[in-house]
């Protein structure tokens, strides 16, 4: 088995876990590229497996270091909520004993791509896995902005920003913003507004295989573009945000005793009862 050894190295424990788990990994196969810092070009490489260390954002910066040769990754939580990353340290090794005998499952999620189309922009897409921010620059201010799907013109959001998220990313930012929870393996896109200035606005889900295309409202001033929370791109009143469905999936390896309302319920609390505490820091039942 040919792997990946990739995370996020500034983050405290990361390194030493690495060396922990080299030799474990190099007893099973062949350690490719070994890259903690998304220094090195995976382009030339061919892996079965891509290990992540980190935390959910160190999983969002290697889908998007592997490009379009995406590998299924198996997150290692370092960090703190693990959405995403859910193995523990301590279950690497039960969990390739698993996975080498077929029983953990592998989901398969889309990925977005946008591209910033102007007379000072660079035509170069970039790949995201959760989503596509659009807010004000410099920030605080109102954002008018345009939204159509397919070419034809859906609505004009004034507020703080605008969300376009793929179902991975809709318990990320989108959720803060009072987007719904999308099951991660539908192809779907959520667009959320941020703070709008009217009651009428309200999250929307459709079709990931449609053209989404972005615009500031004639007049508008400029506004910022991020992706994942990672990479960031300008946007001038004559430029056209283009965001789509990208023509790879980003695959994750899944513990295989833990489902997704399981992750659910553990790492966001949804559907659980509400923990009341009395004037002493007590737990009250019921």
């Amino acid at each position: 088995m040919r792997l990946f050894l990739l995370g996020n190295g500034s983050r405290p424990g990361v390194v030493a876990a690495a060396d922990t788990l080299l030799p474990l990994l190099e007893r099973r196969g062949e350690v490719v590229v070994t890259d903690l810092f998304q220094q090195a070009d995976l382009t030339p490489h061919a892996a079965d497996l891509a290990l992540v260390l980190g935390g959910d954002g160190a999983i969002l910066r290697a889908a998007r270091q592997m490009g379009y040769r995406q590998v299924p990754v198996l997150g290692i939580n370092l960090g703190r909520l693990g959405f995403l990353a859910e193995v523990t340290l301590d279950e690497v090794e039960a969990v390739l004993d698993a996975h080498a005998q077929g029983m953990c499952p592998l989901t398969n999620h889309i990925m977005l791509e946008c591209e910033r189309m102007g007379p000072q922009a660079e035509s170069r897409p970039c790949l995201g896995l959760n989503e596509v921010v659009i807010y004000s620059d410099p920030p605080l201010e109102l954002v008018e902005i345009e939204l159509r799907i397919d070419g034809e013109p859906v609505a004009t959001f004034s507020g703080d920003g605008l969300i376009i998220s793929t179902p991975i990313g809709s318990t990320a930012h989108s959720l803060s913003a009072g987007g719904p929870i999308l099951r991660q393996e539908l192809e779907a896109f959520v667009i959320t507004p941020i703070c709008a200035h009217t009651l009428t606005y309200r999250p929307i889900v459709d079709r990931s295989d449609r053209r989404y295309e972005v615009a500031l409202r004639p007049g508008a001033r400029a506004a910022m573009v991020v992706v994942d929370g990672q990479e960031r791109l300008p946007l001038g009143p004559a430029d056209l945000l283009t965001v789509r469905q990208a023509r790879v999936h980003f695959q994750l390896l899944r513990h295989p005793s833990r489902g997704y309302y399981r992750t659910l319920r553990d790492k966001l609390r949804w559907g659980a009862p509400p923990h009341y505490r009395d004037a002493g820091g007590a737990p009250i039942d019921g």
